[in-house]
């Protein structure tokens, strides 16, 4: 069932390694498949290095696992969360990165200070609020996406796909795995960035004109960036 997905998301979770996302076992790359609503996710707690397509977990967007032997990721109700509330979006990602997770343990935005951030997220990556006891309490996992998906009221989701979940860490999402996975690895480096220039310069401002024009040749209804499909 879900092969070709499985493939991916297998590979996608690889790639989170690769790029020096996660250590040990402290990442999550899911994917859905829109037609069928069932979602592809890594299984909990299993080391990537003997990770293969065979043990990604199938669920439903209830939680219900339809395939696997293993149980997915802790963190899956919090993935099902942003695919029910936002059918726009193919692929979750979580990873405990240095320096986003660094970011969302202060419990600060993440602004847009450079041109790099400015061309994939629009403006600030957000951090979300506290979490109550009664949500830490309860079905946490489901009641992060929860506060996420508050967070993002008023917000595109596909123009911001991060966000800094507070005291805890970063989740992307994207077209797909892959996609997602890919503003992962963005979103880390721009924190990175953001914080070695205020450290350089604590005063520092960003050109607003900046942020749109780098934002919207990339995305606008204009967008010019890259090959255009003959």
């Amino acid at each position: 069932m879900l092969e070709a997905l499985k493939e991916k998301v297998c590979k996608a979770n690889l790639e989170l390694v690769q790029h020096g996302l996660v250590i040990f076992t402290w990442g999550n790359v899911s994917a859905i498949d829109r037609e069928t609503g069932l979602v592809v996710i890594k299984p909990s707690g299993v080391s990537y290095d003997n990770m293969k397509p065979s043990d990604m977990v199938v669920v439903d967007l209830d939680g219900n696992i339809v395939e696997g032997d293993l149980n997915p990721s802790s963190d899956t109700p919090t993935h099902l969360a942003l695919y029910r509330a936002w059918p726009e979006i193919g692929g979750v990602v979580h990873t405990h990165s240095t320096y986003a997770t660094a970011w969302a343990q202060a419990g600060l935005d993440l602004p847009n200070i450079g041109t790099t951030h400015a061309d994939y997220f629009h403006k600030e990556i957000p951090c979300t609020d506290f979490m109550t006891e009664e949500e830490v309490k309860g079905a946490y996992e489901l009641e992060t996406g929860n506060v996420i998906i508050r967070r993002f009221e008023g917000m595109n989701p596909v123009h911001t796909p991060g966000v800094l979940v507070k005291n805890h860490g970063p989740f992307s999402w994207g077209k797909d795995a892959f996609d997602a996975v890919h503003n992962a690895v963005v979103m880390e480096q721009v924190a990175k960035m953001a914080y070695i220039a205020f450290g350089v310069n604590p005063d520092l401002k960003m050109n607003e004109h900046l942020i749109e024009k780098h934002f919207n040749r990339k995305h606008g209804p204009g967008a010019y960036y890259g090959q255009k499909k003959k």
